[in-house]
């Protein structure tokens, strides 16, 4: 059977802002604010830098190493070593394929909010209004549905064009985007009164609050949020030039997503502070302790909309790589079509992610045991 030729990065700064987009995601602009909250402000910080430089950059390199040599998918690369090591490869496949399940679940929602703050609906202070918006979402199984449904659309309208004009143009859009929405939020964060204490929560490091869960967590937010250990820096270092330098690759996309995780830490948690909510608020801290501060701001509603718009760019950079990994696979080692690969494993992960959805719906019968399907997807990937 005829070899399909491969895509390739039409540039170095074409595959660093693709694979930036696909580590900067909800890892850094959702779960690195709340996780400083709940883990000790600069304690855990220091210690995610630490595990970055010692784990996150070396892992990065063997990793983007590794798919320019074979210029194979996940699976592919894996069984180039060693055939018995192909198992590692087809894991990487059905983790991308998992994560996509759920992830695009919450990529719905960050969809829905992205609505709700244009239409003013998210410009309120009160908390318990906002925590009625999120309940009722989360328990109408026609929002949640839909706009999972539209999410993974975006995300296959992307994959399907390829590398060159999909992945690579569209990240080339969302991620400048994306940093400069973060830098204007967070310049108007750290620019409100009272904010010094939000700062100093962030950089400043009391290492008593530094425990064994801490460094847990810690490193598990390094590898999440690097994309590490799921086959995607593989998957698009096989897309990568041979000439291109790696180290400085490498160095250059952790670099890059630390600096949106500070940013994100920088434009949500001095405005909590200075604004009198909890910085450990957990999971709740960007759909519901956030717009509260927005909307406790002068022109509260242009920041919502900004905000709830790079946490878009930022899903969706990050969703067109799990997609890629899997279409990868079909279109390296089993010669078929990108556009019928993406159209067909798109549509089964978001069939396959409908039960994740509605499992988080009050009494919802989508459960394994005492688990909803959404967390056993979580703890299964």
């Amino acid at each position: 059977m005829k070899q399909v030729s491969r895509d390739k990065w039409s540039s170095k700064v074409g595959f660093v802002l693709a694979a930036a987009g696909s580590a900067i995601g909800l890892g850094n602009i959702w779960k690195f604010p709340y996780s400083v909250g709940v883990n000790g402000g600069g304690a855990y910080v220091a210690v995610y830098l630490l595990f970055l430089v010692i784990i996150g950059v070396p892992l990065m390199l063997a990793a983007i190493t590794l798919g320019r040599k074979t210029q194979l998918s996940v699976f592919g690369a894996y069984k180039s070593i060693d055939k018995r090591w192909s198992f590692v490869g087809a894991l990487a496949v059905i983790c991308g394929f998992v994560i996509l399940a759920f992830y695009s679940s919450v990529g719905g929602w960050v969809l829905y909010y992205f609505k709700n703050s244009i239409t003013g609906k998210l410009n309120t202070a009160d908390p318990a209004a906002l925590t009625g918006i999120f309940t009722d979402m989360m328990n109408s199984p026609k929002i949640l549905i839909s706009y999972q449904l539209i999410f993974m659309l975006l995300t296959m309208m992307i994959v399907v064009k390829g590398i060159k004009k999909g992945i690579e143009n569209s990240s080339k859009i969302m991620l400048p985007a994306l940093f400069i929405l973060l830098i204007i939020i967070a310049i108007r964060s750290v620019t409100l009164k009272g904010s010094i204490e939000g700062i100093k929560f962030l950089l400043v490091p009391d290492f008593s609050k530094i425990t064994m869960d801490v460094a847990k967590n810690a490193m598990g937010q390094m590898f999440f949020s690097l994309s590490i250990g799921m086959g995607v820096m593989i998957t698009y270092g096989s897309y990568l030039d041979k000439k291109e330098n790696l180290l400085s690759t490498a160095v250059s996309i952790p670099i890059l997503d630390t600096l949106a995780a500070l940013l994100s830490g920088f434009a949500t948690i001095p405005a909590v502070f200075a604004l009198g909510f909890e910085a450990g608020e957990g999971p709740g801290l960007m759909f519901i302790t956030l717009p509260a501060v927005f909307a406790s701001m002068p022109m509260g509603q242009v920041f919502c909309i900004a905000f709830f718009l790079l946490v878009l760019f930022a899903s969706l950079t990050s969703s067109i790589s799990m997609l890629e990994i899997c279409v990868s696979y079909f279109v390296d080692e089993r010669n078929k079509d990108r556009t019928k690969t993406t159209l067909i494993v798109g549509s089964l992960i978001f069939l396959l992610g409908i039960p994740a959805s509605l499992s988080l719906i009050e009494g919802s019968s989508f459960r394994l045991g005492s688990l909803a399907f959404f967390d056993v997807y979580d703890k299964l990937s």
